[in-house]
């Protein structure tokens, strides 16, 4: 679960420096929305290894 929120946050830095050369809100948007799936996957995977 780790590496793939290590996955997410590259890609929302991708779609950030894309967002931010290309003018783009809906680049931002996307960074924005992939930057939350990870934070969730992240904060899943923490309170997962709590229980353990």
């Amino acid at each position: 679960m780790l590496v793939l929120t290590l996955v997410l946050a590259g890609v929302g830095f991708a779609l950030l420096v894309v967002s931010l050369v290309t003018g783009s809100v809906v680049w931002a948007w996307a960074c924005i929305a992939v930057c939350l799936v990870g934070a969730v996957l992240l904060l899943a995977g923490a309170l997962a290894g709590r229980r353990r």
